[in-house]
């Protein structure tokens, strides 16, 4: 099975370089490679790439940048100099690390990784809920009581309709375990769920007596939902 994938690299030499492993791998189909993770965001947003070779120390806008902001369905091999990224990109579930310089073989390995976990049976996607870890405890959570999630600095508070926990669980966790039709980002800040909005107006959405905004990044996908919620 050919695998997409795309290169995401702003040092021509290392791009030269992951392209060429690229290419020794047949089962690889190079798709695109960027040299700025704003046209990979942009590419990402209207193609389906199975693997994402993604470096993290770019200009303006950084590989952790890129996975804490969008939703990122690949399967992610970090690519960098910098080793202190590590324990970063394992709580962004990326499937490998690879500190350069690295070699071919240790390459291979990280693309093997990634085929074994998109040959893996994929999740039953009807659960209706989620564990969330609060204080010392696992507290499970029906994804039809959930109203919004704002973020707090460190913190996510999730207000349901009865309650409200406060969580170190990340956007982007939640994003990969709740299905984007049900509840989807709408800013930096904040996820809602579609059926519990009253009234949007003036880029406000209306859940209850709170508003919350929706942002420039989030504005075209959540619109995109909505109407296609109604058909």
């Amino acid at each position: 099975m050919k695998l997409n994938c795309i290169v995401v690299e702003d040092e021509p030499l290392a791009l030269e370089r992951v392209k060429g492993f690229v290419a020794k791998l047949p089962f690889l189909n190079l798709l695109a490679a960027f040299d700025n993770a704003f046209d990979a965001l942009t590419f990402l947003k209207s193609n389906t790439v199975d693997v994402l070779f993604l470096d993290i120390q770019m200009d303006e806008f950084s590989g952790i940048q890129l996975l804490e902001t969008a939703s990122i369905t690949s399967q992610v091999i970090i690519t960098t100099a910098y080793h202190e990224y590590a324990l970063k990109g394992f709580d962004l579930k990326v499937t490998d690390y690879l500190l350069k310089p690295y070699t071919f073989e240790r390459f291979v390995q990280a693309v093997d990784r990634a085929q074994s976990n998109l040959a893996k049976p994929k999740a039953i996607s009807d659960n209706t809920f989620i564990f969330v870890k609060t204080e010392y405890r696992l507290e499970k959570i029906l994804w039809s009581e959930i109203l919004f999630i704002e973020g707090m600095r460190d913190y996510r508070r999730i207000h349901c309709t009865t309650k409200k926990i406060m969580t170190l669980q990340t956007f982007t966790e939640f994003e990969k375990e709740i299905p984007a039709s049900l509840i989807c980002r709408v800013h930096k800040s904040y996820m809602v769920a579609l059926n519990k909005i009253e009234s949007i107006e003036r880029d406000r959405i209306k859940i209850l007596d709170e508003y919350i905004p929706i942002s420039e990044t989030y504005k075209q996908a959540f619109y995109e939902l909505i109407n296609h919620s109604g058909k």
